[in-house]
This record gives C-alpha cells, sequence and structure tokens, in this order.
C-alpha cells in the first residue's frame, strides 16, 4: 500500500470526445491505442451526466474517474480504486479553476487549442510522475506564468541577438 497518493492520468476530452489534451502517469495503458480506448470508454460511460456545477464521481475498469464539464471540454482525472475520491476530485478542481484562469474563464475547445502549450505545463505543474505536487489554482497559474515569462524572455533575446548578428553582418558587407 502506498502512502502517496497517486493519479494515473489527467485527460481533457472535447464534447465528441476527442483528446484535446492528456498525460498518463502510470503503465496500465502502454500503447496510443489502449489510451485511446480508455478516453473513448471514459466519455462513453460519462456523456450522459450534467457533471457542470458539481464534480461527479464514477468507477471504470477498477479505476476511480473524477470529472466535470463546462461548455465543450470535458475535464477527468483518474485515479486507482483505492485512491481517496476526495483527493482526486481536489486534484480536478485545481485543473479546472487553474485552466479557467489560463484562459481568462472563455474555457472552450478553441481557447484551449490556442492555449494548449499553457494546459500542458499546467498539468505538469499539478502532477508529476503520478505524485500530486499542487492543487491550488493560483499557485498553478503563477508557476505557469513565469514558465512562459521565462520562454517568451529568452524568445526576445534571441531575436534582439539575431538581429544585432544580422546588423553586424549587414555592416561588414557594406564596408567590402
Amino acid at each position: 500500500m502506498e502512502l502517496c497518493p497517486c493519479v494515473k492520468n489527467i485527460l481533457l476530452l472535447d464534447f465528441e470526445g476527442k483528446r484535446v489534451a492528456s498525460k498518463y502517469f502510470c503503465d496500465d495503458w502502454p500503447t496510443n491505442g489502449a489510451k485511446e480506448a480508455f478516453e473513448k470508454a471514459v466519455f462513453n460511460k460519462t456523456q450522459k451526466t450534467n457533471a457542470r456545477s458539481e464534480v461527479e464521481v464514477t468507477m471504470l475498469e477498477n479505476n476511480i474517474v473524477v470529472y466535470k464539464f463546462v461548455q465543450d471540454l470535458h475535464f477527468f482525472v483518474t485515479g486507482g480504486e483505492e485512491e481517496n475520491e476526495v483527493i482526486l476530485a481536489t486534484v480536478l478542481q485545481g485543473f479546472f479553476d487553474a485552466v479557467g484562469l489560463l484562459l481568462r474563464d472563455n474555457v472552450e475547445k478553441r481557447e484551449a487549442l490556442e492555449y494548449l502549450d499553457l494546459i500542458l505545463l499546467c498539468i505538469d505543474e499539478i502532477v508529476d510522475g503520478g505524485i500530486i505536487l499542487e492543487t491550488d489554482a493560483n499557485v498553478i497559474v503563477g508557476k505557469v506564468a513565469s514558465h512562459s515569462t521565462v520562454a517568451e524572455g529568452l524568445s526576445e533575446q534571441t531575436f534582439s541577438q539575431a538581429l544585432a548578428t544580422a546588423r553586424e553582418h549587414l555592416a561588414r558587407s557594406l564596408l567590402k
């Protein structure tokens, strides 16, 4: 028995059950086909429920699946049958709220695809290797923002360096 609660996967599917973003933290689904089959089974089992205001819980293939829907997106967190549903629901709520903050409450598939890099960073800040790192949406968004700011700073620095190099080449070619 493990002392630390573990997450098996975090899924973000669209209203047709197609993958928008996902991250698997265990080997229960070793191939992409197995992952897609699991996602389809999760979607089929939950699509007729109304999980818009509260987190819902279900069992599927000896796994606990907690889920919540908004607009045309379906959020899922899966844990083993021995995991605590409340902890999994807290992870789901943290993911759900963080995505809402990142997308400025415009949580829909089009926006999610546009900011997919931030959503994937968000998942990485919540869970690492199945171990829950953070569930507070504000902390998660802060960490994601710091990563994206660093990335933007690097790309701006690279652009500045490229511009300086281009100026040097132009100056040399004019002097010849």
